[in-house]
């Protein structure tokens, strides 16, 4: 019948769509839970990696959808 099936290339574009956005939160939470464990390593730890707790401290108080590598 006329009208029930989407035309392929609005259904693929859907498709893309869905799994960008998909993509986009799984990134946002990624960077979410990097900064939170950055917050809690040791400032020994730190150390090791040639970071300060100020260093910790200007990244974790960035938004999660700041990327840095545009990922």
């Amino acid at each position: 019948m006329k009208g029930q099936h989407e035309h392929p290339v609005v259904e693929k574009h859907s498709i893309h769509l869905v799994s960008d956005l998909l993509h986009k939160f799984s990134r946002w939470y990624e960077l979410h839970r990097e900064r939170e464990l950055l917050a809690s390593l040791s400032d020994e730890a730190l150390k090791d990696i040639g970071m300060s707790r100020a260093d910790v401290e200007f990244e974790s108080v960035k938004p999660f959808w700041n990327d840095p590598m545009h990922k």
